[in-house]
């Protein structure tokens, strides 16, 4: 398998705030780190810590690690995807809290790869007929959790990661979508639940093996809830953060690390006189909630959040999609608030693909954030330590 020899790591200080950046990629090629709601962290076989990445070198897209330390860069895949609109991409792939695994789709395949040695093992094998979508992974390692939906590219245009082709059709037209649980030790894929509605953003609770969430997929605005749980055990399911108005939207969800909680964002959208949806003022909204849909946390704020993380409700990281400031921003809670944002540095993202979403990401230790950025023209992956936040200049 090939491997890059060369460290393309490199340093910088932002221009907005002062603070050293380090670019972890520089290859002329998109490369990219895990979905945000995926940590990519993990122990390598010299026990260094190391951070996984889908890049497109070589024109092909592949798996790929770095060490955070210094900076050298580990080829752990050899081959390449489908093109759309049965395209697949490492935005979905999944680590294993247990041991240096990683899970992820080669087409319909679900493939495991062991990330000391690079070997591979297939697990699973889609019906022709399906789509796949996100992956994650059980607490206790044992499965990956999925969900599979019916393929209707053969109704219209789909290029979902690429601008989002056929995203509303899909929603609208209610395919069955199935949520599976797949032995990480091979074995039968065992049927969790189906429903006739787009399921999308599997999400396994990071300390509870029998919890997952995962969404009713679509414009926010047009399903009928955003947030949903599911007891794997039992396959019972059951609505979260229900919708308390018709024009109320919310989404970007994601465990905290507590693996109780569920942070997310949301606003109030009404259509203007050319039809077109805007947001509400005043009515966006940070929130958390816990799996039971009880414990609900919610507080309104004048700020651009887009894509947003946090390991508890202490401290929150958005990219600020839509907004004209191309800026990574913090927020702090205060006890009945958020303060901020500050402005931890630029991105200059441009988010013409998902690849390109920035996808700010705290590390587990809450000191480091790493965030995705088209600012040189090709997609490279960074990191910037938080320090402190009091000295960082407000939006």
């Amino acid at each position: 398998m090939a491997k890059s020899a060369e460290i393309e790591l490199r340093e910088y200080r932002d221009r907005t705030t002062g603070r050293n950046i380090r670019q972890l990629t520089d290859h002329r090629c998109h490369s990219h780190h895990l979905y945000f709601t995926n940590p990519g962290w993990f122990t390598g076989r010299g026990g260094e810590q190391r951070l996984l990445f889908g890049s497109d070198r070589f024109n092909r897209t592949n798996l790929f690690s770095v060490d955070l330390a210094g900076g050298s860069i580990e080829q752990h895949t050899d081959a390449d995807m489908p093109r759309p609109p049965h395209e697949t991409s490492f935005l979905f792939a999944s680590l294993s809290p247990t041991r240096p695994e990683c899970y992820f789709w080669r087409g319909r395949d679900l493939i495991a790869v062991n990330l000391h040695d690079n070997r591979e093992r297939l697990l699973y094998t889609a019906p022709a007929d399906y789509a796949v979508n996100m992956t994650n992974v059980s607490a206790d390692g044992r499965f990956v959790h999925t969900a599979i939906y019916e393929d209707l590219s053969n109704r219209f245009s789909v290029d979902l990661l690429n601008g989002y082709v056929g995203f509303g059709e899909y929603s609208a037209a209610r395919p069955t979508s199935i949520v599976l649980g797949i032995p990480t030790d091979g074995g039968a894929a065992r049927e969790i639940f189906r429903e006739q509605y787009w399921i999308g953003h599997v999400n396994t609770s990071p300390t509870k093996p029998n919890l997952l969430s995962y969404c009713h997929e679509g414009p926010w605005g047009k399903v009928d809830n955003r947030i949903w749980c599911c007891d794997t055990a039992t396959g019972r399911t059951w609505a979260v953060r229900q919708r308390r108005s018709a024009d109320e939207v919310v989404g970007h969800e994601y465990w905290h690390a507590d693996g109780i909680y569920l942070g997310y964002h949301g606003e109030s959208r009404r259509s203007n006189a050319a039809g077109k949806q805007e947001s509400v003022p005043g009515s966006k909204t940070f929130g958390r909630i816990r799996f039971d849909d009880t414990g609900n946390e919610e507080v309104t704020f004048p700020h651009e959040t887009g894509h947003i993380h946090s390991n508890d409700y202490s401290m929150v990281v958005g990219d600020g999609q839509g907004s004209p400031q191309k800026v990574i921003r913090l927020w702090r809670w205060n006890g009945s608030g958020f303060d901020g944002p500050r402005i931890l540095c630029e991105h200059r993202g441009s988010f013409q693909v998902q690849q390109l979403h920035v996808h700010p990401r705290f590390s587990p230790d809450g000191t480091k954030v790493v965030f995705a950025s088209d600012r040189t023209g090709y997609g490279q992956v960074y990191e910037i330590e938080v320090g402190d936040w009091d000295s960082l200049p407000m939006l």
